[in-house]
Order: C-alpha cells, then structure tokens, then sequence
C-alpha cells in the first residue's frame, strides 16, 4: 500500500510543480501579471512569483514527504484562496461564468483532496509511502 500512497501523492502534487514552474518562467510570468492585474490582485507580479515558489515548494513538500502534512495545508488554503479571487464566477459576464465556475469547481476539488493528504500526513505514526521525513509537522491524532 505504501506504493499506491506514494504513486498518488506523485499524481496529486506533479501539477503544482509544473504550475509552480510555470509562474516562475519570465515569458509567463508577464501573461500572468497581466491577468492577476485584471482581477485586481494587489502587488501582481510578486503575487505571481510568490505564489509559483508556494505551488513549487508545495508539490515538492507532498511528493518527497517532507513535512508533507504542511505541504498539503499550504496548497489546500493557497487552492481556497485563488478559487475566490482569481475564479469568482459570482462575479463573471455571461460567457466567462461557466469557465471561471469550473476553475473555481477545480480549485476546491483539489483543496479537499490536499487537506485528505494532510490529514492522513498529520496523523501521529501515518503511514502515506516513502518519504525523505518520517515524522510529518503537525500531530493532530493518533493512529488508531
């Protein structure tokens, strides 16, 4: 089983290294400056870059197992908060609400799956596969 957890943190977290990435390539960073302009996101290029490091490291934290636990709580809250601000198909003109509405749909469907991870990570004595760190940052339950 540690193989199929490991095969699934890989699955799960391999986009946010990509998309991390993305955010840091100087050709995409302006194409993303200039979209998180227009969804007013304060200081747009730093916003942009911070949050290709947050996604990078994120991924990283996941796939390796290091503080894994954390690495999924900060994906899951960063997922939340773009799903609001950069996604408000509340918000959209009429030909833009059903594409904002799944990326908003997208975004809270992979929050719910980085807190799972999290909290099997975070259980005291868990078990989610190899990973570079045995002991996960947080201790919010014991195994039972």
């Amino acid at each position: 089983m540690a193989a199929v957890l490991l095969i699934a943190r890989i699955l799960f977290a391999f986009m946010f290294i990509m998309s991390g990435i993305n955010h840091l390539v100087p050709k995409n960073v302006a194409a993303m400056t200039g979209y998180a302009q227009f969804k007013k996101v304060p200081m747009p290029k730093l916003s942009v870059q911070l949050s290709g490091v947050v996604l990078l490291l994120g991924g990283l934290s996941i796939i390796l197992g290091v503080y894994a636990d954390l690495g999924a709580l900060v994906i899951a809250v960063l997922l939340v908060l773009m799903a609001v601000k950069m996604h408000d198909f509340w918000k959209a003109e009429a030909a833009a609400k059903q594409s904002e509405m799944i990326g908003f749909m997208k975004n809270i469907s992979m929050a719910g799956g980085a807190l799972f991870i999290f909290a099997i990570a975070a259980q005291e004595g868990s078990n989610i596969g190899w990973t570079l760190v045995s002991e996960g940052l947080f201790k919010v339950a014991k195994v039972k």
